[in-house]
């Protein structure tokens, strides 16, 4: 399936039962909503889907389950967060085995690679395989910065074709899109600077809170790009204490309890984080239930 980089892109949390295995019902009920709200391709095994803890076969496991639900409607997307080059291309090669549609890369892990490393490192993963290519650049968490310079080289590669824009800083799109115009898709990595990188510009938002406010996110994208933005405005105003989320550390276990609230997911983690307890969880949920209370009726944005 083609990918067109643009729109509203969740970055799916992976679900698991008590037993810590899998959990695809409960998978399956969230994907449903993403879908039904509008969304334009899913990322799995993403910092958010607790890629780190992941094994290659449960890996396969979502990838092929996620492409026989979506049953065409959308890409399915698999993050690539890999230590060495070897092991990055050898799951580059496998997702395309998995069905998947395009891939989004991290820098090295655990590495802190200089330009020139970086940038073999992510020529060497899109040599190997014809799929698609997200560049995922967050020197924040990261501590790697995709320059543009870099992008000069890396594009020189037809797969490689868009970024996830998570450098914190606005006028990085203007940057951008002035240099390399529309050969670089452009989707904001941060929720808590979505709307504002879209109307300066950006192609698309891979998001986090969408994972229990589907219907909220997309709504913003399809306003923005309709040039309806004080209707977006509003809803961005109401959603941003609960975008601020997704900015912790324990983003996982808050966005978590936030699916569990809109009743589309479990609070379920992988050891060795933990289920959030005491008087954080009460804070958290307070917070999550209050923006549940006022929830903003929407316009029909799908029609736009």
């Amino acid at each position: 399936m083609n990918v067109t980089w643009q729109g509203v892109f969740p970055a799916l949390t992976t679900k698991f039962t008590q037993d810590d295995t899998l959990d695809l019902a409960t998978f399956n009920l969230n994907l449903q909503a993403q879908l039904a709200a509008g969304v334009d391709g899913i990322i799995l095994g993403g910092s958010l889907g607790e890629a780190s803890t992941l094994t290659n076969a449960e890996r396969e496991m979502l990838v092929k389950y996620a492409v026989e639900q979506v049953d065409g409607k959308v890409p399915v997307i698999l993050n690539i967060a890999e230590g060495s080059t070897r092991e990055a291309v050898h799951l580059a090669q496998a997702a395309s085995e998995f069905g998947a549609s395009g891939l989004m890369l991290l820098p090295p892990m655990r590495y802190k690679a200089d330009d020139r490393e970086t940038v073999a490192f992510f020529k060497d993963i899109a040599h190997s395989t014809h799929l698609p290519i997200m560049i995922y650049n967050n020197p924040v968490d990261y501590k790697i910065d995709v320059t543009a310079d870099m992008f000069e080289e890396l594009l020189k590669l037809d797969n490689i074709q868009a970024v996830k824009e998570s450098t914190r800083d606005i006028s990085n799109v203007t940057r951008l899109r002035n240099r390399f115009g529309n050969r670089l898709s452009i989707l904001c990595g941060v929720d808590t600077l979505a709307m504002e990188e879209l109307v300066m510009g950006a192609d698309g938002w891979v998001a986090g809170l969408v994972c229990a406010f589907p219907r909220e996110t997309v709504a913003i994208y399809r306003l923005v790009k309709a040039g309806r933005l004080e209707e977006a405005r509003e809803i961005y105003r109401w959603f941003m204490p609960l975008l601020e989320l997704d900015l912790h550390s324990k983003l996982v276990q808050y966005i978590k309890l936030a699916e569990a609230l809109c009743g589309i997911g479990t609070e379920q983690v992988r050891l060795p984080r933990l289920p959030l307890v005491g008087e954080e969880r009460q804070r958290i949920r307070t917070l999550i239930e209050h923006g549940i209370s006022i929830r903003p009726e929407l316009p029909d944005y799908l029609s736009l």
